[in-house]
C-alpha cells in the first residue's frame, strides 16, 4: 500500500516503521533535525517488541510532495493539526482512508471538515511511545495497538479499505482490534489519558505514583467518572463497567510512564491541553454536565504553564451525539 505517515512521532514512527519494514511504500512526514536524522541514517525505533530500523526511509517536509496515497495516518498532535489539515486534499482521493490517531474526540471532525466524512476512518493508538532524540522513536510499552473504523460502520461488514489496512497493520507485527463501537473506543481512551495527563501533569506524577497512592487514586477514579458522565451525556455507549476496567489498565502499565501532555507542560513545549482537559471542560458546558476536577485541572495546568498551552484551535463536532 502507498501510505503517508503525517508525524513521525512516537504513534506515527512506531506503526509507520512497522509498514514500512514490512514493505509498504511509506513516506514520513517531519522536520529539522529529526527528519535530517530520518534521511541520513534512517528511523530508528528502539521498542519492548524488538528494535528496528527503517532504512533509506522515505521522509519529506513538504506535505504537497506526497500526492494521492491509499492511506493515511494522521499523527501530529492536536495543536499542529490546522496547517496539515488545510494540505491534506492533496494526498486524498476517491478511496483513501483517512485515520485519525489524536488523544481526545474531536480530531475525526476536523479531519472531515478538511476532507469530508467518507475519507475519514476515526482511529485509536494505545501505544506509549515517543521521540528520543533525531531520528529516533522509543516505544516503552502499551498494547501497541490501533484501531479504526468507518465513520458510521455497517454492523458486521466492515468496508474494503478497513479490511486491507487492518491486515496490512497486523502483518507487520502491531496490533490492529476490531473495535466494536469506534466511538465508544475513542472515548474510552479519552477516559483514560486526559485524567491521567491532568492529574500526572498536575501532580509531576507517573501513573504508577498516581495509582499507588490511595488520596490520588481517588482523585484519578473522581476524574474518570467525570468523563464518563459526559460521554454518556452526549449519547455514548460506554460500557457498564468501563471505570472498573479502565482502572484495571491503569494497574497494568509500567510504573514510570507518563504522558505526552504531561512531558510537553513541564518541557515548556506547545502541549494538547486543549484538546484534552480542554474539550472535557468545553463540551460539559455544551451538555449541561458538571466537570469541577477538570475546571481545577484546566485552570491550575494554565496558570502554571502558559508558554506552553497552544492556542486553542479545536474544531466544534458537526453533531452532538454518535451512535
Amino acid at each position: 500500500m502507498r501510505i503517508a505517515v503525517l508525524g513521525t512521532g512516537g504513534i506515527g514512527g512506531y506503526f509507520g516503521g512497522r509498514l514500512a519494514m514490512a514493505g509498504h511504500d511509506v513516506t514520513f512526514l517531519a522536520r529539522g533535525a529529526h527528519l535530517a536524522a530520518i534521511r541520513e541514517h534512517g528511523l530508528v525505533v528502539t521498542s519492548v517488541a524488538g528494535d528496528f530500523t527503517v532504512e533509506g526511509a522515505r521522509a519529506t517536509d513538504d506535505l504537497a510532495s506526497i500526492g494521492e496515497v491509499e492511506a493515511v495516518l494522521l499523527a501530529v498532535k492536536t495543536w499542529q493539526l490546522p496547517p496539515v489539515l488545510e494540505a491534506l486534499p492533496a494526498l486524498v482521493g476517491p478511496a483513501t482512508a483517512v485515520v485519525t490517531a489524536q488523544n481526545g474526540v474531536e480530531a475525526p471532525d476536523q479531519a472531515a471538515a478538511a476532507v469530508g466524512r467518507g475519507a475519514v476512518l476515526p482511529g485509536i493508538a494505545k501505544i506509549f511511545a515517543f521521540i528520543d532524540g533525531p531520528g529516533r522513536v522509543t516505544h516503552a510499552g502499551g498494547p501497541a495497538s490501533l484501531a479504526f473504523d468507518e465513520w458510521a460502520p455497517t454492523p458486521g461488514a466492515p468496508s474494503e479499505r478497513v479490511t486491507r489496512l487492518r491486515d496490512a497493520v497486523t502483518a507487520s507485527g502491531a496490533v490492529s482490534p476490531v473495535p466494536e463501537d469506534i466511538w465508544a473506543e475513542l472515548w474510552s481512551k479519552m477516559l483514560f489519558v486526559v485524567p491521567f495527563g491532568g492529574l500526572g501533569a498536575a501532580l509531576d506524577a507517573t501513573i504508577g505514583d498516581l495509582r499507588s497512592k490511595p488520596s490520588s487514586r481517588a482523585l484519578l477514579g473522581d476524574a474518570m467518572r467525570e468523563v464518563e458522565a459526559l460521554a454518556r451525556a452526549r449519547g455514548i455507549h460506554l460500557p457498564a463497567g468501563v471505570i472498573a476496567g479502565t482502572m484495571a489498565f491503569v494497574d497494568d502499565q509500567p510504573a514510570d510512564a507518563t504522558t505526552s501532555l504531561q512531558r510537553d507542560l513541564l518541557e515548556g513545549r506547545p502541549s494538547e491541553l486543549d484538546a484534552w482537559t480542554g474539550a472535557v471542560v468545553r463540551l460539559a458546558g455544551e451538555s449541561g454536565v458538571d466537570v469541577p476536577l477538570h475546571r481545577l485541572l484546566l485552570e491550575v495546568l494554565t496558570a502554571r504553564h502558559p508558554a506552553a498551552v497552544a492556542p486553542s484551535r479545536s474544531v466544534r463536532p458537526a453533531h452532538k451525539e454518535v451512535g
